[in-house]
């Protein structure tokens, strides 16, 4: 198998771990308040991740990785989170999926920005298509209008596309799970006031599917899911690998519906079949990329 292929199927655990968080936020803003949970799993992240690093003794990163894993953590520590956490309020958990059926193409062009890869004509066709595919049926799922929280579920994939990029590039240095095992410990600080306030304030009353909520994306969403997500695309390229987030939407409404009884119709087949075409397609075109380096 090659570094391409194996990098997929590895990205893709990532993205199957991922495919529940929107879910699961919409289980803990139900009780909490979406600062407390968009901050919340980080700190709870950061403590796993504290234990793990101690445990297997980590090499500190050099003064230049840490200001990129700060910029890492900006983005899918704060950004990407916070944004999406207050979107859940707003929309159900199948309308953000397909609303952030945008990350696959904002990745593929921060990995462009970033990591300097250069994909063919051919995939970013494909790569427009398929957001396109997504887009459209957002828009007509959501009634032929896009709102405030739309905006910032944008705002949130554009945050969660640069962290990704630069977390690949990292990932070639570092390692996949030390990535955002750092990122995270770097961001507790920051994470700490607000959180403690938060909870003095507003105390830690929930329902038990709230708690169930708020522990799933703190385990899986904020921590053990980047450890495939980032190896996957330091493996196969940010571009390429990528380009599997087109299956999360689906992933997710099937979630949404098995757990939150929403609705995922044959429109939603059919735009899920023309995604995974578009993926499928699109591991067969070129991408110059630069050299894995050993981790």
């Amino acid at each position: 198998m090659n570094e391409t292929t194996k990098g997929m199927l590895i990205g893709f655990l990532g993205i199957a771990c991922f495919s529940l968080t929107l879910p699961a936020t919409r289980w803990a803003v139900a009780s909490f308040d979406p600062m407390l949970v968009g901050l919340g799993r980080e700190l709870v992240a950061a403590c796993l991740a504290s234990v793990i690093l101690f445990w297997t003794k980590q090499k500190l990163p050099n003064a230049q990785q840490v200001r990129r894993l700060f910029f890492v953590m900006i983005c899918v520590v704060f950004g990407f989170p916070v944004l999406m956490s207050w979107a859940m309020q707003k929309v159900p958990a199948a309308h953000g999926a397909v609303m952030l059926g945008v990350l696959p193409l904002l990745t593929a062009m921060a990995g462009a920005v970033r990591a300097h890869e250069r994909p063919s004509l051919a995939f970013w066709a494909l790569g427009i298509a398929g957001s396109v595919c997504v887009i459209v049926f957002a828009y007509s799922e959501g009634g032929g209008h896009f709102g405030v929280a739309d905006l910032a579920l944008l705002g949130s994939a554009i945050f969660a596309a640069f962290g990704y990029a630069e977390g690949a590039m990292l990932a070639r240095e570092l390692g996949g799970w030390q990535v955002i095992s750092w990122a995270t410990v770097i961001g507790a600080p920051f994470v700490v006031g607000p959180v403690a306030w938060l909870i003095w304030k507003q105390g830690l009353h929930g329902t038990p599917s709230a708690w169930l909520g708020m522990a799933y994306v703190s385990v899986f969403s904020a921590y053990l899911g980047f450890f495939a997500w980032y190896r996957g695309l330091a493996l196969g390229g940010v571009a390429r690998v990528g380009q599997v987030q087109l299956l999360q939407p689906f992933l997710t409404m099937a979630f949404a519906a098995v757990f939150m009884g929403e609705h995922f119709g044959p429109r939603g087949v059919l735009v899920a079949s023309l995604v995974g075409a578009a993926v499928y397609f699109s591991r067969k075109c070129q991408i110059t990329r630069k050299p894995l380096a050993s981790t």
